[in-house]
């Protein structure tokens, strides 16, 4: 019977195709981590010059309860994205919910919408004198609860990081085959108990690499922490960039870095030696939705409960300030500069990460060992630092070793791949995970080299994966902000910075156009991916 793996790896699971990985393959991934080590080289030597006043500052009572509110702050929104994104998942790939396809669309939007964007427009909402106090001033309400605080930076990371899991998990679901549970079902397991004993495990890795990039994310979020005035990590950092010594700042970032090492550790241990992907040759059937019985009405409430919180409420305070800006005569014309420059950035950065992931995915999947995982490990480092740190390490790299790429497009790319690399990678290593790598091995017997085995057989398998990655370093890179700021060419202008800039001085409708031709253009990115899903 056709079936998706999941026994331990043995000798026979893995390809044998010589000593070592090739060239090729080989020599672009330690390119890639060599990019990726920069920033960390910048804040080792930053960090050395304090000496021993490092640890004493790191020490510092301060410093450890703002490392405990970063903690605090990772682990709840990771564990509640989590939440979300599994029944989620569930609902809209193998359920009979009813308007199935319309949630497959609408609940992974909240993506394209930035923190620092979602956080100013739930404080307009929930703040105090905001849109739901005035609607409840009437009932007599005249207090809401504070937003401000962790209970405010954690509603707004879950609900806007949690698509990261569910595109994930989606994406695993769709190419998962559902013989296994129609077999478990035969055997009169329930739905539930297939899900919990069947479908989950095979999910594992999706589900690991979702919750890393939730983590991840986290952890180096400035915008809506900033907003809502939760001081962690990157808050601080921020705060000490803004003062004379700089060495305080790059000692606080060592902190992330070893944050983001500890994270990665846990990720692979939970990983597993498992495969999934399929033993046999033939092709997967379409899955059949599982009936959901009486609970079909209130698995459609909860689809639309969490719409309404991550989507509707800031799409809503959005479109209400833009028309108030419309109203008050403000123009979008002068944001098509902003739009194409955004654009630009943003597709080159996404061919170019891609450039870089593909060799790092086919490493860590096709020929595991110490040095391939290591380089994995690697180009997860920059995902887990503020923008800010990123790009003034690259800024001290450009005046020292390459000042002719000071400020210009090249060297903002060069920041985006650091930043945004592992969601390239992990999109690629869950899609190789689930191609049999005998098909290579076939190809290899026949007297092909490695190169075009992979080309041959390898690459259209994972196009799909392949697309998906890069539409979403493309939404990450047009969400960018600090990076952009420092590492821009003079003048370059996005729909990011256009943004900011409005925010910064409180103009609320001003800053609503940008934000919404933000959203807009980032849904493009998104759509790309939801329509090759189930291919």
């Amino acid at each position: 019977m056709d079936a998706t793996r999941s026994t331990p790896s043995t000798p026979l699971n893995r390809p044998r195709s010589g000593p070592g990985a090739p060239l090729f393959l080989g020599l672009p991934a330690l390119l890639a981590a060599g990019a990726v080590c920069l920033p960390a080289l910048y804040l080792l030597v930053r960090t050395l010059e304090l000496g021993e006043a490092a640890w004493a500052f790191l020490s510092s009572v301060r410093n450890l309860q703002i490392l405990w509110n970063s903690a605090m702050l990772v682990a709840s929104v990771t564990a509640s994205s989590v939440a979300l994104a599994v029944p989620l998942a569930w609902l809209t790939v193998r359920a009979d919910l009813p308007l199935r396809r319309f949630w497959s669309a609408v609940t992974p939007l909240p993506l394209v919408i930035p923190s620092y964007v979602g956080a100013y427009l739930f404080v307009l909402f929930l703040g105090e004198k905001g849109t739901l106090q005035g609607w409840l001033q009437g009932l007599g309400v005249e207090r809401l609860p504070g937003i401000y605080g962790f209970f405010g930076a954690w509603l707004v990371l879950s609900l806007l990081c949690f698509p990261y899991v569910l595109l994930s998990l989606r994406a695993a679901l769709w190419r998962m085959d559902p013989g296994l549970e129609e077999s478990a079902r035969s055997l009169g397991h329930c739905a539930l108990e297939t899900f919990f004993r069947v479908t989950l495990p095979l999910l594992r890795p999706a589900l690991l690499a979702g919750a890393l990039l939730v983590a991840l994310y986290t952890l180096s979020d400035f915008g809506a922490v900033s907003v809502l005035n939760y001081k962690t990590f990157t808050w601080a950092i921020y705060l000490q960039y803004g003062t004379i010594n700089r060495a305080l700042a790059a000692a606080l970032s060592t902190v992330l870095v070893a944050c983001t090492v500890l994270l990665l550790l846990a990720e692979r241990r939970a990983r597993g030696r498992t495969t999934y992907y399929r033993s046999g040759t033939g092709a997967g059937a379409p899955p059949k939705p599982v009936a959901l019985g009486r609970w079909r009405w209130p698995a459609f409430a909860f689809c639309a409960l969490v719409t309404l919180l991550s989507l509707g409420v800031p799409l809503g305070v959005l479109l209400q300030w833009f028309l108030k800006g419309i109203a008050a005569g403000e123009s979008i014309q002068g944001l098509v500069p902003a739009a194409l420059n955004s654009l630009c950035a943003s597709a080159l950065a996404a061919l170019a990460a891609l450039a870089a992931a593909l060799p790092v995915a086919i490493l860590s999947v096709r020929y595991p060992s110490r040095s391939s995982l290591l380089i994995e490990r690697i180009t997860y480092i920059g995902f887990g630092l503020p923008g800010i740190v990123v790009a003034l390490s690259l800024v001290f790299f450009a005046i020292h070793y390459a000042r002719p790429l000071y400020q210009t497009l090249p060297m903002l790319i060069l920041a985006y791949v650091v930043l945004f690399l592992p969601a390239a990678v992990g999109a690629l290593r869950v899609r190789l995970l689930q191609v049999n790598p005998n098909f290579e091995a076939a190809a290899r017997g026949l007297g092909k080299s490695p190169w075009k085995a992979f080309a041959a057989v390898q690459l259209p398998l994972i196009r799909s994966g392949a697309l998906a990655a890069g539409a979403l370093v493309f939404l990450l890179a047009m969400k960018e902000l600090p990076a952009t700021l420092i590492l821009g060419p003079t003048g370059f202008k996005t729909l990011a910075t256009s943004v900011l800039s409005s925010i910064s001085e409180a103009f609320y409708a001003q800053a609503a156009a940008p934000s919404l031709l933000l959203v807009l253009v980032s849904c493009g990115s998104l759509a790309m991916m939801l329509a090759r899903e189930r291919r």
